[in-house]
C-alpha cells in the first residue's frame, strides 16, 4: 500500500526546508567581509537532494537561484557522490559550467548522516574582485572571457574539513582584494556548515526516510500546482522582441526574440529568433537564460508556488548554441547578468501582455545598473573595490502603480548606505535620490528611477558602468507611456560635463564626480484616466511636476497653492476623449 502524504505535515516540513536555506543566508551575510555581501546581500543559499534537485531556497537573488540547480548537477558530474567525503566543499565560478559570471562563486557541501550522503547544501556569492582587466572584474571592453578574471573549474577547496592552501594561494595571487575574497569564501563555508547541521537535526527529529521522501513530495507538489496554473493560460503561441543598446564594444542594437507556446500543462519558450553572440560582454549563458525564464513564468503562472525543482519540470527552454542567450566559449559574459537577463524578462512579459494582461507589468528599469570602482586607497595604500547595483522604476500593472527606486525582476539586493560607502572607500556621496518625473505616465504610473553622485577623493580610480534603457525607454502597456531614460555623466573639477555611454570603462581623476541616473518604469492604462487625487498627491510629493500633471494627465494644478482647477481639468480631459 502506498504511503499517504499528510498535507499538513507537507506544509510544515516544506517550511522547515526553507528555514534551513534562510538560516544559511543569515549566516553568510553576518560572516561576510565585503560590503557587497554583508550590507547588500548579493548572495543566495539553497538545499538540494543528493542528486542535485532543488528542494528549497532562501528569498535571495532570482538570477542566482534559478541557475544554481544546473550548477549543482554540473558539479556532480565532476565530483559524483562516490568522490565526496565529510568536510569537503567544492568551489566553481566557470560561467560555461556554472552559468553565472566570474565574480559569482558557488560553493557546494555534502550532508552526511550516519556516513551516508543524504543531501547537498550550496550557496552563491558575488565577490568584489576576481582579477581581470579592471578592478571589480566587470570591464565593458572585454572581448573574451580570459580578460574577465580568474576562472575556476570545479575544485575541492575544502578537503575533509581543511582548506587546500595551494588553491587559496592561487586565489590570493589573482585577486586585488585577496583578504576580503578569502574572508567571504570562509563565510560561504560557514553558511554551508549551518545548512549541514540543520539538515542533520531535522533528520534526527523525523528520521532519514521521512525527510528523503518529503524532499520528493515538496517538488511533486510544486509541479502539480504549476501544471494546474498553466492550464488556466490560453493555449497558443505568443511572441515579442526587444533590444539591448549595444554590447559595450559597438552601439548596434542586439535583438532578443522569444516565441512562447502554451500547450495544456506545458510551456515552451523558444529564443531561436535572437541575434548571434556578441563580441562584447553581454552574452548570456544558457544557465542564466533558463533562470530568467523560470522566474518570469513562475511570476506569471503562480507567484506563490514553493520554488523548487518541480516548478521547472513543465517548462522547456530552447536556446540555439552560438546565440546571445547560449554563447560558445570564449565569449565574454560579465554584463549578461546585469543587462541581458533583465531584457529577457521584459521580452517574455511583452509576449504575454495580450494573452494574460492581468498577469504582467510594463517594462521596468531594464538593468541592474552596475557601477564598479577601484584603485589604491590613498590612506592605506591597499587596493579597494567598490561595487553596487542600482534600482530604478518598476513597471506598472493594470491595477497598480510601479514601485519607486527598487531592484526589479532578476535582482533582489539591498543598496549600500551612504555612510557605509564613505566609511569603507575613499569616496564621497554627494547625492542619492529619486528622479522626479522619470515614471511612465498611465492610469497607473510606473516607478521612478534613482540617481547617485559619487566623488573620487585624492586618487585616480578605474570604473566600469553598465546600464540600459538610455535610448529605448521602458515601454508602457494598455495605453501607458514609456518611462524616463537612464543617463550617466562625469563632471570634472573644472565643472566640465561629459556624457557617458550606457556601457563604459574609463578612469576618474581626483575630484571627478560620476552621476548615474537609472530609468523609470513604464505606465499602464490611459494617463487621462488616472485619479485626479492621485495626480495631485504625486505633485505634492514632488514625484511629478505641475507641467507633467497637465500635459501627461490632463490635470490643471496651481503651482503656488497646488489646488486643482476642476473646470480646466474637465475641459482638458473632455477634449482628449476620442
Amino acid at each position: 500500500m502506498e504511503n499517504q502524504v499528510d498535507p499538513v505535515f507537507l506544509e510544515v516540513i516544506r517550511n522547515a526546508f526553507q528555514s534551513i536555506a534562510e538560516e544559511m543566508s543569515g549566516a553568510l551575510v553576518r560572516s561576510a567581509y565585503s560590503t557587497n555581501i554583508k550590507d547588500r546581500k548579493d548572495c543566495s543559499c539553497a538545499l538540494y537532494t543528493k542528486n542535485g534537485d532543488l528542494v528549497a531556497q532562501a528569498e535571495n537573488i532570482p538570477l542566482h537561484l534559478g541557475l544554481m540547480p544546473n550548477v549543482i548537477r554540473a558539479l556532480l558530474k565532476v565530483y559524483p557522490a562516490s568522490q565526496l567525503e565529510k568536510g569537503d566543499a567544492v568551489l566553481i565560478n566557470d560561467p560555461y559550467i556554472s552559468g553565472s559570471h566570474l565574480p559569482d562563486w558557488t560553493l557546494l557541501s555534502p550532508v552526511f548522516y550516519n556516513d551516508k550522503l543524504v543531501a547537498l547544501v550550496a550557496n552563491l556569492a558575488h565577490h568584489i574582485d576576481v582579477g581581470g582587466m579592471v578592478p571589480g572584474s566587470m570591464s565593458t571592453k572585454a572581448t573574451e572571457i580570459y580578460q574577465e578574471g580568474l576562472r575556476l573549474p570545479p575544485i575541492k577547496v575544502l578537503k575533509r574539513g581543511e582548506f587546500d592552501q595551494e588553491i587559496i594561494s592561487i586565489i590570493e595571487k589573482n585577486t586585488r582584494t585577496s583578504q576580503i575574497n578569502t574572508g567571504d569564501l570562509r563565510a560561504q563555508v560557514a553558511a554551508n556548515h549551518v545548512g549541514q547541521r540543520r539538515t542533520k537535526e531535522l533528520i534526527d527529529e523525523y528520521d532519514s526516510e521521512t525527510i528523503l521522501t518529503y524532499f520528493q513530495e515538496v517538488m511533486d507538489y510544486s509541479e502539480r500546482r504549476m501544471k494546474k496554473s498553466i492550464k488556466e493560460i490560453p493555449n497558443g503561441t505568443v511572441s515579442f522582441e526587444d533590444y539591448l543598446e549595444g554590447d559595450g564594444i559597438t552601439d548596434e542594437l542586439v535583438k532578443i526574440a522569444v516565441e512562447i507556446t502554451v500547450n495544456d500543462e506545458d510551456i515552451s519558450v523558444d529564443f531561436s529568433g535572437t541575434n548571434q553572440q556578441t563580441k562584447g560582454p553581454v552574452n548570456c549563458t544558457r544557465g542564466v537564460t533558463q533562470a530568467c525564464v523560470y522566474y518570469t513564468i513562475k511570476s506569471i503562472v503562480d507567484p506563490k508556488v514553493p520554488p523548487n525543482d518541480g516548478v521547472y519540470r513543465p517548462i522547456e527552454v530552447i536556446t540555439p548554441e552560438g546565440t546571445l542567450v547560449n554563447p560558445s566559449p570564449p565569449a565574454p559574459v560579465a554584463h549578461a547578468n546585469i543587462n541581458t537577463s533583465q531584457r529577457i524578462v521584459d521580452t517574455i512579459l511583452g509576449a504575454f501582455k495580450e494573452s494574460v494582461p492581468e498577469k504582467v507589468t510594463a517594462a521596468s528599469t531594464g538593468s541592474m545598473s552596475i557601477l564598479t570602482m577601484g584603485g589604491l586607497d590613498p590612506e592605506s595604500g591597499d587596493y579597494y573595490s567598490y561595487l553596487e547595483t542600482y534600482g530604478g522604476g518598476q513597471g506598472a500593472m493594470y491595477n497598480q502603480d510601479g514601485m519607486d527606486g527598487v531592484h526589479t525582476n532578476m535582482t533582489n539586493t539591498r543598496n549600500a548606505p551612504t555612510e557605509v560607502i564613505e566609511n569603507s572607500y575613499p569616496l564621497l556621496v554627494n547625492r542619492y535620490s529619486l528622479v522626479p518625473g522619470s515614471c511612465g505616465a498611465g492610469e497607473f504610473r510606473g516607478g521612478l528611477g534613482l540617481t547617485r553622485e559619487i566623488v573620487v577623493r585624492d586618487h585616480e580610480a578605474t570604473f566600469s558602468l553598465s546600464t540600459e534603457r538610455n535610448e529605448i525607454r521602458p515601454w508602457g502597456i494598455f495605453g501607458g507611456k514609456s518611462a524616463g531614460p537612464s543617463h550617466c555623466y562625469i563632471t570634472d573639477s573644472d565643472g566640465q560635463k561629459r556624457d557617458l555611454k550606457s556601457k563604459t570603462t574609463s578612469v576618474l581623476n581626483p575630484g571627478d564626480k560620476l552621476t548615474l541616473i537609472t530609468a523609470g518604469g513604464g505606465g499602464a492604462g490611459n494617463p487621462f484616466e488616472r485619479s485626479i487625487d492621485k495626480v495631485k498627491e504625486d505633485v505634492f510629493q514632488g514625484l511629478i511636476t505641475v507641467d507633467q500633471a497637465r500635459e501627461e494627465y490632463g490635470v490643471s494644478i496651481d503651482s503656488t497653492t497646488l489646488e486643482i482647477d476642476e473646470q480646466e481639468t474637465k475641459k482638458i480631459r473632455e477634449k482628449a476623449k476620442p
